[in-house]
Order: structure tokens, then sequence, then C-alpha cells
């Protein structure tokens, strides 16, 4: 299960990316016990985005992930951690 393979289990490598990425996403979310609302309302993006981002359907930004970061109370580093 590496990143780094051009392809994993049929899915191209940035789709596997933007998936992980979209479930660390959810489970920091749903730590806090927040809703993607409230999660929207905090890092000021819409709600809709934040959802595409969880499912992995966006390559977000750092510009996006920095926002999320500080939303959640946490670093750059840890969201990604366990990726």
């Amino acid at each position: 299960k590496t990143l780094f393979r051009t392809k994993v289990s049929g899915m191209r490598i940035e789709k596997k990316a933007a998936k992980s990425f979209g479930r660390r996403l959810r489970q920091l979310r749903q730590e806090r016990g927040w809703s993607q609302e409230e999660l929207s309302t905090r890092a000021d993006i819409s709600k809709n985005y934040i959802g595409e981002i969880e499912r992995g359907e966006n390559n977000v930004s750092i510009h996006y992930i920095a926002r999320l970061a500080a939303a959640l109370s946490v670093t750059m580093e840890e969201m990604f951690h366990g990726l």
C-alpha cells in the first residue's frame, strides 16, 4: 500500500492520496464531534467542499490544508499522520 507506485488497485496515485487525506480529515473532524458544517464555519470553507475533500473527490491545495489545520488546532504534519 504505497503511494509511490504508478497505480494502486487500479486507482491513479493522485486519487489514492486524495482519498487517504479525506479519510484523515474526517477522522480529525469526528474526533472533535464536529459536523461538516461546524468545520466549514471554523475553516471558512464551504460545507460542500469539505464533503468533497472527505470523499476524496478533490486534490486540496496547501492553502486549504493550512486553513483546515488551523481550524482543527493541529499542525500540518498532523494532517498527514498515518497516510
